[in-house]
């Protein structure tokens, strides 16, 4: 039981995730100041912005729910806290990992995105329900891509356990060649899930202020902060555990290493894309997402297929 809260209260759970957070967020803030030519903050100013956010005055709108308005934020930090117990970031196997926990963790990850959406629309303000309404409109734009390359080495490995496939892949790690269109479709649909530029929309600040979070406040504004902070972490290590399955070791200080190079080198590739692309139009992302990741994300499977039929036996 103490081993268990451990776990889950210390490392690799709550206070890691938070802190982990933190750094992940001073990084991507700091490459993203480098790549404009830009010195960028300090490295205790996310620390500095969340400490703000707590002691700061929490402001319920008149039309809002009171009770609803305040646990929306709860509920998608708390699915984005638990979804990163069922990765790997040492080695092979997650702390409680079971047989179909890939769909779990997908699962969990779209909570929060239905937790933002509720956050803007129970808002009673203009902006947040447009905010609101973008990220739906996104939601089913990229999700159905973004979970199609996932499914896609799935499939391949002939199971739907995280641990499963990167122990199918460290066995024949030529085949990882084969998913090379897949990672970049989920590379590009994760920039939509994360509502990072160019798929920016439903917070952008230049349109509709703050978008979905324009009428939260203090510590619930921070709670979306570090939601949003997280789901980069789990994002990030869901694509590092399925695309980048190589490298296990024994050794959990080596394999934590090797985790955290992996997670800054995907982290690298989303920073690129956010500062080296400008925002596109909702018309534009759906088309994108339909037209153009759909299609190749499903390709990919049908190339996973074959393999598996044909020449692996």
């Amino acid at each position: 039981m103490l081993l268990s809260l451990f776990y889950i209260l210390i490392f690799p759970g709550f206070l890691f995730l938070i802190v982990f957070s933190l750094a992940f967020e001073y990084a991507d803030r700091i490459l993203y100041a480098r790549l404009q030519n830009r010195k960028g903050p300090p490295w205790y100013q996310s620390i500095a912005d969340i400490v703000k956010l707590l002691f700061k005055e929490t402001i319920v709108p008149d039309e809002a729910d009171k009770r609803l308005f305040r646990a929306i934020p709860v509920f998608g930090f708390a699915s984005a806290l638990t979804a990163y117990l069922y990765i790997p970031i040492w080695g092979q196997n997650s702390l409680y990992s079971f047989n179909c926990d890939l769909i779990v963790v997908i699962y969990l990850l779209t909570i929060p995105t239905l937790c933002f959406f509720l956050a803007g629309w129970f808002s009673f303000s203009l902006y947040a329900e447009i905010g609101a309404i973008r990220t739906l409109t996104q939601l089913f734009a990229y999700e159905v891509p973004f979970y199609m390359a996932l499914l896609g080495p799935a499939l391949l490995a002939n199971t739907w356990s995280l641990d499963g496939i990167i122990t199918y892949f460290h066995e024949n790690p030529l085949l990882i060649l084969v998913n090379i269109p897949g990672f970049f479709v989920v590379m590009a649909a994760a920039q939509g899930k994360l509502e990072r530029a160019p798929f920016d929309l439903p917070e952008a600040e230049t349109e509709i202020v703050g978008g979905t979070f324009t009428e939260y406040s203090g510590r619930l504004l921070g709670l979306f902060r570090m939601t949003i902070n997280i789901e980069l972490i789990v994002v990030s290590s869901i694509i590092a555990a399925v695309y980048f399955p190589l490298f296990i070791t024994n050794n959990a200080i080596i394999g934590f290493a090797l985790y955290m190079v992996k997670m800054f080198c995907i982290l690298f590739v989303l920073t690129l894309m956010r500062a080296g692309l400008a925002r596109f139009r909702m018309d534009q992302m759906v088309a994108f997402c339909w037209k153009v990741l759909a299609p190749i994300s499903l390709g990919q499977i049908l190339i996973d297929l074959i393999l598996k039929g044909v020449f692996i036996k």
